[in-house]
């Protein structure tokens, strides 16, 4: 354990005597606390706790830390709780996710009491998804984008992010809040044009909540390869396209992204236009948001130009979608 767990208030929490450590499952990014898999007694139940808990000596594996990155972590997750408290309940019947038991927010420190998805019957991670699971996860996530959706032309056609109480614009890499990965980027034609990027994104007349961090290690599989997922800091506003390009980023190399991209795009859709309530706007939307692919992909470029210039994902297909994007900003 790298943080003493507050296990008697854990325990009230949860109407139990006392609760016994089964095993810690991971620490949180950058030391700021501990995800652990909790006993009750006497209930005989397993939970997992998220205990977030911000270190005195903060660092960062990419020595990233400074008072901007600490204050974005502590809003991430006051962000989560806000989502698991509130908009979650929008989307639960078909986003399946851990159940939220209990949670306390005191000063800077957060304790999230989750159902346990192994105990629920998603007891698989994986490093690479069959076509089932593949399936799963693009289901999933147009029905998160379908929950959501709203047209910005109609006036309160749907309950925005901000109401919600979340991020403005989801997703961890949201220019606005990576300022010190702007300023490390080279100069050059895509650190010129990221405000630009950003902007065609956020502009977007199809707008929805994204889950903003939506790499496969935050799904959770069940032996018929059905799917929930964990991990809300990031959940706030924005076009789906940003977590279809991220999640597709975290499946497959840049050869497989390339010979794979039209069944992979048509599988999206075909979900999302059975998840949507309003068919007629459909097609409109479905022609947006393909023309912003390129865009989502490169904004995710933008970022990992600045915080991590030699990562295997700023590979062939990533640059080819940048270049597609910064050319159309010039046309």
């Amino acid at each position: 354990m790298n943080c003493e767990l507050p296990t008697d208030q854990i325990a009230k929490l949860c109407g139990a005597e006392s609760v016994e450590i089964v095993e810690s499952i991971q620490s949180l990014w950058s030391g700021y606390g501990e995800i652990v898999r909790l006993h009750l007694v006497p209930q005989n139940e397993t939970v997992v706790v998220k205990f977030v808990s911000p270190p005195e000596d903060r660092s960062h594996k990419y020595g990233w830390e400074s008072d901007v990155s600490h204050q974005r972590k502590l809003s991430s997750y006051a962000n989560e709780r806000a989502w698991y408290n509130g908009a979650s309940s929008e989307c639960r019947e078909r986003c399946r996710m851990a159940n939220l038991i209990a949670s306390e927010a005191v000063e800077n420190r957060w304790l999230f009491v989750l159902e346990d998805l192994d105990k629920a019957g998603f007891p698989i991670r994986s490093s690479g998804v069959n076509e089932r699971q593949l399936n799963s996860c693009l289901r999933w996530l147009a029905n998160l984008h379908a929950s959501f959706l709203f047209d910005t032309r109609i006036p309160n056609s749907q309950i925005s992010a901000i109401e919600h109480g979340l991020w403005p614009t989801g997703t961890y890499w949201h220019l606005d809040t990576r300022p010190d990965e702007y300023d490390s980027m080279p100069g050059g034609v895509l650190k010129n044009s990221a405000a630009s990027i950003d902007q065609k994104l956020n502009s977007a007349r199809f707008q929805t909540i994204v889950h903003g961090d939506a790499k496969l290690a935050n799904f959770c599989f069940s032996e018929s390869d059905d799917v929930a997922v964990v991990d809300f800091q990031y959940v706030g506003g924005g076009c789906g396209m940003k977590d279809f390009a991220y999640f597709i980023s975290s499946c497959f190399s840049d050869s497989e992204c390339e010979s794979q991209e039209s069944d992979l795009l048509q599988t999206y859709f075909d979900y999302l236009s059975l998840a949507v309530d309003d068919k007629s706007l459909f097609d409109a939307i479905e022609e947006e948001w393909r023309s912003l692919y390129a865009f989502a992909w490169a904004d995710f470029h933008r970022f990992l130009a600045g915080w991590s210039p030699g990562h295997w994902k700023i590979h062939r297909y990533s640059k080819r979608l940048t270049e597609q994007a910064l050319a159309q900003l010039q046309n």
